[in-house]
């Protein structure tokens, strides 16, 4: 998966990397805060372990951004180095001051991680979904200011729709995001955990997963109402339809008309479905 950023820092805050020696000062690391909005759960051990390493030899060579608070310092940009630092035993550390707002700080965070490719997929889609929340913008508007696509966007948020269990799987790379996106297609939303417990067990890749889930949702249909074979042609369009939308479509025929369905998962999604058809 492409988790490349089109966008870096600079293109929301083209001031933020340029300073000069002045603006750096030694701040106590005691005073220093994790960033509230930091979209990352989790910090590998080894990761720190290998920077702890280089500061002991180099010191800390770029410095961090942070805020000033009551408490001292919150830390926008930079927390993986400021950790390391703590472990390696330094008291102070090169910091650049920057006056945001809590907008400024989510998105700031979300770019740093995004750059590095740090974020689980889970912890990627709860940044995108906070962002849009916070800031009160759309999908489309998210897609502009992070230069990432709509639909790389929509994809990654649905995962929350899964169960939690399923989500902590994905989270902890038990499950990829092909895996999950494959799993949001099953139709009876009840045989998902009882699913993805075969994907454990026979440790079943993407492409034998979305295989069995055809099979499974065409099963499912069959217990419901046994209905004629589709034609190709309205087959073709649904699956142009899907691939568009990034939702399940199904097409119906009758004799004088036919429908459309479009399945949606809660009211971001059918927000992002209906900009779609508006283009």
């Amino acid at each position: 998966m492409a988790r490349g950023l089109g966008k870096g820092i600079n293109a929301f805050f083209p001031d933020i990397e340029e300073h000069d020696d002045a603006m750096i000062k030694e701040i106590p690391i005691s005073e220093c805060r994790p960033n509230p909005y930091q979209p990352r759960k989790t910090f590998h051990a080894d990761a720190i372990e290998e920077l702890k390493e280089s500061i002991l030899e180099y010191g800390v060579i770029q410095p961090i951004i942070v805020r000033k608070s009551i408490k001292g310092y919150e830390i926008v940009v930079g927390e993986r180095r400021y950790r390391a630092a703590k472990e390696a035993g330094l008291d102070t550390i090169p910091a650049v001051e920057k006056e945001l707002t809590d907008a400024n700080m989510m998105e700031l965070a979300l770019l740093e991680n995004l750059q590095r490719e740090d974020l689980t997929p889970i912890e990627e889609a709860h940044a995108y979904a906070n962002l849009m929340k916070e800031l009160e913008i759309t999908q489309e508007e998210l897609s502009r200011r992070l230069g990432k696509s709509r639909s790389h966007i929509a994809n990654i948020v649905r995962l929350l729709t899964l169960p939690e269990q399923v989500i902590a799987y994905i989270n902890n790379g038990e499950l990829s995001m092909g895996h999950g996106r494959a799993l949001i297609g099953i139709k009876d939303k009840n045989k998902i955990v009882p699913f993805v417990n075969k994907i454990r067990k026979e440790k079943l890749n993407v492409r034998q997963v979305e295989q069995l889930i055809v099979k499974l949702n065409e099963g499912t249909e069959k217990k419901k109402k046994e209905k004629p074979k589709k034609d190709i042609f309205l087959q073709e369009q649904e699956s142009v339809l899907r691939e568009r939308l990034g939702t399940a479509v199904s097409i119906q025929r009758g004799k004088r008309k036919g429908k459309i369905e479009i399945e949606f998962y809660n009211d971001s999604d059918l927000e992002r479905i209906i900009e779609v058809l508006e283009k």
